[in-house]
């Protein structure tokens, strides 16, 4: 039996669900890095990187190669160098209606009144 997509789809974000990943993500979106140019961008145990390696490899979205004497891991879909210039972008506008909000609340505040 397939899988609904929306199902497929939050299995996709919960994989994205972890800073760590999103951070690799974020590295391996500008050019490939061996597992040490990782560990230097990340705070994160060698261990833990492995791990999370682990499982954007089996969710399909990295991939690694050797390459002389060490390994190096690449994004394997393009499109997710979209998807984190997309959700920058969804941040970014959230937040700023949040500092909307709070200026209307302080302009309300000092004159006063609430809405």
């Amino acid at each position: 039996m397939a899988v609904p997509l929306y199902q497929a789809k939050a299995e996709f974000f919960r994989t994205l669900g972890h800073p760590a990943r999103i951070r690799v993500l974020e590295l391996l979106s500008e050019r490939d890095h061996a597992v040490h140019e990782l560990l230097d961008g990340i705070d994160i145990e060698p261990s833990n990187l492995s791990q999370q390696l682990a499982v954007l490899r089996r969710a399909g979205l990295v991939e690694q190669r050797r390459e002389g004497g060490q390994v190096l891991y690449s994004v394997s879909v393009p499109e997710v160098r979209d998807l984190l210039l997309s959700a920058r972008v969804i941040i970014r506008g959230v937040l700023a209606d949040r500092v909307e909000l709070r200026d209307e609340l302080a302009t309300a505040a000092a004159a006063g009144r609430s809405r």
